[in-house]
């Protein structure tokens, strides 16, 4: 039998890259039909340090990300354990993180340079992509009881 903990772990992972595949793809998507940006969606150009394609990149960390918001936002008070918590754990964190430590990184100004729409449009999606850990993190618990 898996113990609560492992449950938790794989949930978490496999809702935070299910996420990413659907909801981020797709917002980043929609954000590009609307005029904002031009994302190259389920990339699959290698990445550095191992050239993985950046798609399985994203979904990996998407998923360490679901990993570590399966454990934050269950003890967040009320409402904040529902989708709130979730959505605002993605534009809180996820985002700083994204944007004061990868970025520049990567060679990239903080916070991209603070650019229109990127301010607007990133956090939308980062909001989208937490919805969709919400949601996918939900289906996933309940199949494992």
């Amino acid at each position: 039998m898996m113990g609560n903990f492992w449950r938790i772990v794989v949930a978490g992972f496999v809702a935070g890259a299910l996420s990413v595949l659907v909801f981020h793809q797709w917002g980043f998507y929609i954000a590009a039909e609307l005029g904002f940006g031009r994302p190259n969606l389920y990339n699959t150009r290698p990445v550095p340090p191992w050239g993985v394609p950046a798609i399985v990149s994203l979904a990996f960390w998407g998923g360490l990300w679901g990993v570590l918001g399966a454990f934050v936002v269950a003890r967040l008070p009320g409402i904040l354990k529902g989708p709130l918590g979730w959505m605002l754990f993605a534009i809180t964190l996820v985002l700083a993180v994204n944007w004061f430590v990868v970025l520049p990184i990567k060679g990239v100004p903080v916070g991209g340079g603070w650019r229109l729409p990127g301010v607007i449009v990133v956090p939308t999606v980062y909001a989208l992509w937490g919805f969709g850990m919400w949601l996918f993190y939900g289906l996933i618990r309940k199949l494992f009881k």
